[in-house]
């Protein structure tokens, strides 16, 4: 089989979403999977992932660190001794491939494909173009066809995971998960909103799980309060992922949470600010309802925190919207693409 390289280097959701790209690839060929650290329990999570290689880079990652000679000759040297045939570089729409197209070219990877708006010259054997408004999967599936890998017949494309654990953590049978959190300040909505949806749903009589990792304990005991099970900060990556596949549903801004709810099966309310396009990061293929001004002006920003007073686009999203869209999706067929 041959040995292929895909490259994912950026977060945890971002890694997620390529998951049906490296099936792709894995129907037939041998895959390690290179992403940074704050992908890596994705990574580790994908179904035909056989190696994992985290290494971080700097031209991706939102607070990189500096570039370091030794431990970059060590990646080529590392890169060189696995003999990979080929590398495949899955990248977002506002990243360039390119230096790591360098880094592969010096290690001798003897063909390299990747989406590439520059100009790439002789550092990739493939340059595949695509429309600007497509989904990370498709974008992804595209950029595997291109380098000839199809899913097998009988793979839908949805996002999945493996290796999740029973879910010891919460002591309902039924409930539903608020994750208030998100990497990114501008794509979550307000801590005072998910702390008043957390009382409305619990004077409903529903169990509530409040989630977040472990620099957010503040924000979700904030939110939590004395009446849902606050597990911020006390879970690993794949627990957290049992407790969201065991949800009824979950509430969450534009954070991996929404591609976790995606890849498990559970209904999804994604409060999702316009700062990216919703086109290409909304939910894949699980019944979803998307809320947050997406028609705003300023729409497309991919602001990290909202210069405008009050975020307008989150705003708008009310309480009593979260809480029809719950009893929406409770009614949606399992898979809305």
């Amino acid at each position: 089989m041959k040995r292929v390289l895909a490259a994912r280097q950026d977060n945890n959701g971002d890694v997620l979403l390529m998951g049906p790209a490296v099936r792709a690839i894995a129907s037939c060929a041998d895959v390690t999977l290179l992403c940074g650290p704050r992908g890596a329990a994705a990574a580790r999570a994908l179904p035909g992932v056989n190696n994992v290689i985290v290494c971080e880079a700097q031209w991706i990652d939102a607070e990189p660190g500096a570039v370091d000679y030794d431990r970059t000759i060590a990646f080529i040297n590392d890169i060189k001794a696995r003999q990979f045939d080929e590398a495949i570089l899955f990248t977002s729409f506002h990243q360039s491939p390119l230096p790591l197209a360098l880094l592969l070219r010096m290690a001798g990877v003897p063909r390299i494909g990747a989406i590439s708006v520059d100009y790439p010259g002789s550092l990739l054997d493939v340059r595949h173009r695509v429309e600007n408004d497509i989904h990370e999967v498709e974008r992804a599936l595209s950029l595997a066809r291109s380098m000839g890998y199809e899913l097998p017949p009988g793979d839908s494309a949805r996002l999945a995971m493996r290796g999740l654990p029973a879910c010891c953590c919460v002591p309902f049978s039924s409930y539903i998960v608020v994750h208030p959190g998100a990497t990114v300040p501008a794509r979550a909505w307000f801590p005072s909103r998910n702390a008043e949806l957390v009382d409305r749903l619990c004077a409903r009589g529903v169990n509530v799980v409040v989630t977040g990792g472990p620099d957010e304990s503040a924000l979700t005991g904030y939110v939590a309060g004395d009446l849902a099970l606050d597990l911020g900060g006390k879970t690993s990556f794949e627990e957290f992922a049992a407790i969201v596949r065991d949800a009824d549903a979950v509430v969450c801004g534009n954070t991996a949470t929404a591609h976790i709810a995606a890849a498990v099966g559970t209904p999804v309310v994604s409060i999702f600010p316009p700062t990216i396009p919703a086109v290409r990061f909304r939910p894949w293929m699980v019944a979803h309802a998307l809320l947050g001004d997406q028609s705003i002006e300023c729409g497309g920003c991919r602001a990290r925190v909202c210069p405008i007073p009050g975020q307008p686009c989150l705003d708008v999203v009310k309480v009593d919207d979260v809480l029809r869209a719950l009893d929406l999706i409770a009614s949606l067929p399992a898979e809305v693409a």
